[in-house]
């Protein structure tokens, strides 16, 4: 399974606009990663259209979180980002060959993609069960509230 690297950058995005106490400019968000500002707001607008984070306008404009991050999961955010399409698709290439299945004998799912469909129901379901506020509390050699201090003292220089 690959991510795009967006999906990466949306997720440390979100913890960081969890940490801070106003709106985050993107810039700013791309300043704080040394990630590409104009590649970073294609994650910041799948983030928007998905109803994740919303944009602020003006003067004191930004990004912020549209609801708590302890109410965000991860998988909400690799939806938004990389979409709902799962990572495995069959093309029925037991139909296929000299000895090719015909297709109704293809009428149930092959154990390929029972197993495929199996592990991706198992990644997404890990990933359902972590919100943006866990990710925040794994920081190793730093509370969440140190980090989330520290955080905060940046964006606001």
């Amino acid at each position: 399974m690959k991510l795009a690297a967006g999906v990466e950058w949306a997720i440390h995005c979100c913890v960081v606009l969890s940490r801070a106490d106003g709106p985050v400019p993107a810039q700013r968000l791309a300043e704080f990663h040394g990630v590409s500002p104009t590649y970073l707001a294609k994650s910041l607008q799948a983030l928007s259209r998905a109803g994740l984070v919303a944009a602020l306008e003006g003067r004191v404009g930004g990004y912020v979180l549209s609801r708590p991050a302890a109410e965000i999961s991860v998988l909400d955010v690799v939806l938004a980002v990389d979409g709902p399409e799962p990572a495995f698709r069959c093309t029925e290439i037991r139909q296929n060959g000299p000895f090719g299945a015909k297709p109704e004998e293809c009428q149930e799912m092959c154990s390929v993609a029972r197993v495929m469909a199996n592990a991706e129901n198992a990644w997404r379901g890990a990933l359902a069960e972590v919100s943006i506020a866990d990710i925040g509390a794994y920081v190793a050699g730093i509370t969440p509230a140190e980090q989330a201090e520290a955080v905060r003292a940046w964006l606001a220089n």
